[in-house]
């Protein structure tokens, strides 16, 4: 493993907007190449002793090893949850072209929106 692999974050957030700001913030900082905003979902989870449901919204951000600690620091200081999930899944393979892509979209500095 290296420090440019690429992995894929899965986040969840509490709303639309809350999701929108965060893909943002990892894309425009070059946390993330690219973030998909999976609205609709429901999760059933434990928390304080209680099991809860909520309507939540799911991210998921394509970056590099080297970047998830920066990524996991950003994401906690912005969101709304105590404890937001962020959980780095490793690719295994891929499209040599589209992981080219997302590791050269966030490896370069200074680059110009387009």
């Amino acid at each position: 493993m290296t420090d440019t692999d690429p992995i894929l974050v899965l986040l969840t957030a509490a709303s639309g907007e809350e999701a929108a700001r965060l893909a943002e913030m990892l894309v425009g900082a070059q946390l993330a190449a690219c973030v998909q905003i999976m609205p609709a979902m429901e999760s059933v989870y434990r928390w304080q002793g209680a099991i809860e449901r909520q309507s939540e919204v799911l991210l998921i951000a394509k970056t590099i090893r080297s970047r998830f600690d920066e990524l996991e620091r950003e994401v906690r200081a912005l969101h709304s949850y105590e404890v937001p999930e962020i959980v780095a899944l490793q690719i295994t393979d891929g499209s040599a072209p589209y992981l080219e892509w997302l590791v050269d979209s966030i490896s370069k500095t200074n680059q110009s929106v387009e």
